[in-house]
């Protein structure tokens, strides 16, 4: 029976493998969690005059470089200057040269989201009339190359390995003590913490080229690594290499001083406990020093793993959004969750295939981390909840972005592990500890001495009788010929006898060995419940496998929330690009500027409405950079329909509240494309005039 299921172990493993890898592969790492919202000119829009700067608004706040925002004219030189500016917290604006001619212009950006992924788009636009481009809007990511797949990667290996570390250790703490003995456990959450740093060092070293070039030439530039550590996300690794170093500390003492103290019985149970370590005497270590050790290993661990769940939450999508002060707790205990249920599955399941014989997992150990293992499918769901609601924001997400598709299958994935768990379940209940007696256990020692004492009496009795006056005898006659030959012959004699004697003890004990093993293996299989629960927790890894696949897929794509305000504001935009007709409704326009005196800064709002021939209302809003309204000593408006050369038509808009001016019956006498010109005055010499055009009547 065995040799018919481990063939198809093996092609179960391989499948799960190629699942997660094809689903990594598949991954796309350009969906950012930033979106771009809105623009000044708007995506395709066509303009009378060319503006004096081109502004963005984001989704969230972001980070700019000196050449993350670039506008090209329709032969491909650039035509901004200067690095890109903050209007407010979400907005940020690029000047250009002055005197652009006629064409079309495209617009390209590459920043970094707050939640530390890498944003690229490009768009266009046109002044006059559109016309043909030689630049392509398909804008290349940085993370779109081998630097971007490499840092995916390592994404993956550095969840894997928090999850083998964490939930390795907490099963030994939780469930299972004399697993700290063990070295196949022991291998298990080392390879977890050499993952987890490993991977680690190599995202800070990515960081760089991974938001800015996507060059493998960059990965060990020492100046993008400096920008790096000056960043949130540069911070959050950096701290994560020094949790880590506390990690080894903890390691060392949960597997020295812990493992000493640690039960020998299968399942830590009060009989196991009375048994002292090799070596010890009853009274070296007392029960009361056992407790305070367990105990401060919980507490070190918990702090340790929740400061190193903690550096994904600071640094990815809990830290930016609704809610940030709750979203990042949630989140921490979602991944310790995760960790407590994963990680302590892939011990078990190492432990169930290569744990040792002699204190085999037993019962009470598997039942302990099924108890573990439910708290923390309940934990995940409730954060789970809270999490999906933050995300998305709406039912329709769940099937009409990516992200929403991706939890759904998350979901589903999930649905599936505890449904294996529960047949997992079932083998605990029926699990019997196999046991071979101890009379056998001792018989066949003692049956292969007595072979060895047979083999050993038949080699003396096929010796011929008198061969050994005969020896003598020669070596007298030799020794009355040569002494020294007789000498010489005896020593041969001894090293040709030594050199056999070498071979049969190799060879004895590679027999002994695969008798050790092949005991080892008929002990595991021996209980048919055992068995099962080996294959049922396989099962529940290889989901598990998948499962943190599209966990670290879903951290590199834009949540459904972002994407559908997207799509809304690329809506309006492209409503607004269009123009509005006659009957079309309140005209709405956003104009950032800048006065160049202190607290210059900020954006001007112009709603006219119903935006027709005749009577309008006119309502002004300032607000400063950072979203808040201000007052000005200034502001008035002028009206010029340029086709007709009609004038500009002054408009003073009476003061209302805080950052608030209107102005009634302001007429326009004629439908167009008429010039909307602000002029704020922040000082008494400091002051700008800012201009968009709108479609009336």
């Amino acid at each position: 029976m065995t040799q018919t299921i481990a063939p198809r172990v093996r092609i179960l493993v391989l499948l799960i493998l190629a699942v997660a890898g094809a689903l990594l592969a598949g991954a796309a790492p350009a969906s950012a969690h930033a979106a771009l919202t809105g623009s000044d000119p708007a995506q395709g829009a066509v303009v009378d005059t060319a503006p004096a700067q081109i502004s963005l608004t984001f989704s969230e706040p972001i980070a700019v470089g000196d050449d993350s925002v670039r506008v090209l004219d329709p032969k491909g030189e650039r035509v901004d200057k200067g690095a890109p500016a903050g209007l407010s917290g979400t907005t940020y604006s690029v000047r250009l040269l002055s005197g652009l001619p006629d064409g079309t212009y495209t617009v390209a950006y590459q920043v970094v989201s707050a939640d530390s992924h890498p944003v690229a788009g490009a768009y266009t636009f046109s002044i006059g009339a559109p016309s043909e481009t030689t630049v392509s809007v398909s804008a290349q990511g940085s993370d779109d190359g081998l630097v971007g797949w490499l840092y995916g990667f390592g994404r993956y290996v550095s969840y894997a390995g928090f999850v083998v570390l964490a939930g390795g250790a907490a099963f030994v703490l939780a469930c299972w003590a004399p697993g700290a003995r063990v070295r196949a456990v022991q291998r298990l959450v080392v390879s977890g913490w050499l993952a987890l740093t490993a991977a680690t060092l190599g995202l800070l070293l990515l960081r760089g080229s991974y938001t800015t070039s996507g060059k493998v030439g960059d990965i060990f530039d020492l100046e993008l690594l400096g920008d790096v550590l000056q960043t949130k996300t540069g911070a959050a690794l950096v701290s994560r290499l020094l949790l880590l170093a506390a990690a080894a500390l903890f390691i060392a003492v949960l597997f020295g001083a812990y493992a000493r103290t640690a039960p020998a019985g299968a399942d830590g149970d009060a009989d196991g406990a009375k048994k002292p370590a090799e070596g010890e005497a009853e009274g070296d270590r007392g029960e009361p020093d056992k407790r305070d050790l367990t105990f401060g290993l919980a507490l070190g661990g918990t702090v340790v793993a929740a400061g190193l769940a903690a550096s994904w939450a600071m640094s990815e999508h809990a830290s930016q959004g609704l809610q940030p002060g709750v979203a990042m707790p949630v989140d921490v205990v979602h991944l310790l969750a995760v960790a407590a249920w994963l990680g302590g599955l892939t011990t078990l399941l190492v432990v169930l295939y290569r744990g040792p014989v002699e204190t085999p997992v037993g019962r009470d150990a598997v039942r302990r981390f099924s108890r573990l293992a439910f708290g923390s499918v309940v934990t995940l769901a409730v954060t789970g909840v809270y999490q999906s609601w933050r995300q998305l924001g709406s039912w329709s997400a769940f099937t009409d972005t990516r992200y929403g598709q991706l939890l759904l299958v998350k979901i589903a994935l999930v649905a599936v592990m505890v449904a294996v768990a529960y047949l997992s379940r079932r083998w605990t209940h029926r699990l019997a500890e196999a046991r071979i007696s101890a009379a056998e256990e001792e018989k066949r020692p003692a049956v292969s001495a007595r072979s060895e004492e047979t083999e050993a009496s038949e080699e003396e009795e096929k010796q011929p009788a008198g061969t050994a006056p005969a020896e003598a005898s020669d070596a007298s006659e030799a020794s009355g010929a040569s002494g020294a030959s007789g000498a010489s012959g005896a020593s041969e004699a001894k090293k040709t006898r030594a050199g056999h004697d070498a071979v049969r003890a190799a060879q004895l004990a590679r027999q002994r060995a695969a008798t050790e093993a092949a005991r080892q293996k008929r002990l595991r299989d021996a209980d048919p419940n055992r068995f099962r629960l080996r294959r049922s927790v396989l099962a529940e890894a290889g989901v598990a496998v998948v499962l943190l696949a599209v966990t670290t897929v879903l951290t590199q794509t834009e949540p459904g929330r972002t994407e559908q305000e997207a799509k809304a504001a690329a809506a309006t935009s492209s409503s607004a690009a269009e123009g509005t007709g006659q009957g079309s409704g309140a005209v709405s326009l956003t104009m950032p500027f800048d006065t160049g005196g202190r607290n210059g800064k900020g954006v001007v709002s112009i709603d006219l409405d119903p935006a027709q021939v005749g009577d309008n209302s006119l309502h002004v809003y300032v607000e400063g950079p950072d979203g808040t309204p201000v007052d000005v000593p200034e502001v008035k408006l002028a009206l010029t329909l340029t086709a007709q050369d009609i004038g500009p038509l002054p408009v003073a808009p009476d003061h209302v509240t805080t950052g608030h001016w209107s102005a009634s019956a302001v007429q326009i006498p004629m439908a167009g494309d008429w010039k909307v010109e602000v002029t704020v005055r922040t000082s008494d010499i400091d002051q700008v005039t800012v201009s968009k055009n709108a479609q009336i009547g």
